[in-house]
């Protein structure tokens, strides 16, 4: 009763049922406490199975509404096959509107494959990995830039090193309509959702849909077409859900996103002034911005500039950065 993580689910039981995961972890206030992760099952008969999840990262909104709104209205008459719906997948950092939990400070993003007798963060990693995950054809983790960054609306897939599974999920990544897509490489090892999906022999696809700790009507308008897209382009629905139909949308544009010189970083204590918008165009050795020391008015504000030519992808939304904070990234547009 005080390891692992337990349930009462059945995933082969038709119709639409609402529970929780349950991570035992005892606190000043409640001994007995358990982090109840709420959780939706929509199963109707045979077909693709798919997981959708959100709040992997607390302040990162558009996936937990959107999840939200697809857990009351999604009836199982609608569906062919298996939904499973995870809104506030870290729920200790979506309650306390942060990026990792505060019960161990555990980025669940960053940390696959867990272990199940870990902190709530690890052990959720691990029954994710071992446990859902290889239940689902696909698992779609919906991510923005939360309350740091501003990100461009992108698509994104773990690079797979069977050929066709990788195609399938660059075809999957192109189905969400985002206005740009990227593969990223981060090994075998990678420690990310994404990562987990590919080793337990599902396909994973993921995204930024949006940032600033907040959500816009252009953002959640992306996210819900983006969900509708992907359960359509698996047969698991016939008409959207969550937006009304749309006509055809420009084709993803890819990107690029895979050296540390794509990034901007902050090396010392500073306010960083922007000269770019997210979006643009630039070129390596371009003015990327200022950095000023308000602590010595006396020196001049440093001019920053960029390393590499690309699209500037994201950009850093606080103003007072610490060294080692990221300013800026650039993706470089590419062919697949």
């Amino acid at each position: 009763m005080h390891t692992g993580l337990s349930h009462t689910l059945d995933f082969d039981r038709d119709g639409k049922t609402l529970g929780h995961l349950s991570i035992p972890f005892s606190i000043d206030r409640s001994p007995y406490f358990q982090v109840k992760v709420p959780i939706c099952l929509v199963r109707n008969g045979e077909g693709p199975s798919v997981l959708l999840m959100a709040g992997n990262h607390g302040d990162e909104y558009e996936g937990e509404l959107s999840l939200a709104k697809l857990v009351r209205r999604l009836d199982p008459k609608q569906i062919k096959g298996r939904v499973t719906i995870l809104p506030m997948a870290n729920v200790p950092a979506v309650i306390a509107a942060k990026r990792c939990s505060p019960l161990d400070g555990g980025n669940l993003n960053r940390a696959f494959p867990g272990d199940p007798s870990g902190t709530p963060t690890s052990r959720l990693a691990n029954f994710l990995e071992m446990e859902l995950f290889p239940r689902h054809d696909v698992i779609f983790d919906i991510h923005s830039g939360g309350t740091s960054m501003e990100h461009l609306p992108t698509a994104l897939v773990e690079h797979n090193t069977d050929p066709d599974r990788h195609r399938r999920g660059v075809e999957l990544m192109r189905t969400l309509s985002m206005p740009y897509g990227f593969v990223a490489d981060n090994g075998q090892a990678s420690p990310t959702s994404m990562g987990a999906a590919r080793r337990a022999g599902a396909i994973g696809v993921s995204g930024e849909f949006g940032g600033g700790g907040t959500v816009t009507v252009d953002t959640m308008e992306i996210t819900a077409r983006a969900l509708d897209a992907l359960m359509a382009a698996l047969g698991v629905v016939e008409a959207p859900v969550l937006a009304p139909a749309t006509g055809p949308s420009a084709p993803t544009r890819l990107l690029s996103l895979s050296r540390h010189s794509q990034g901007l970083d902050a090396t010392s204590r500073g306010w960083f002034e922007p000269a770019v918008r997210l979006g643009d165009s630039v070129t390596s050795g371009q003015l990327a911005g200022w950095y000023h020391d308000l602590e010595r008015l006396d020196l001049a504000e440093q001019a920053l500039h960029f390393l590499e030519s690309g699209i500037v992808l994201s950009r850093r939304l606080h103003t007072m950065c610490e060294a080692g904070d990221c300013l800026m990234q650039v993706a470089e547009p590419v062919d697949w």
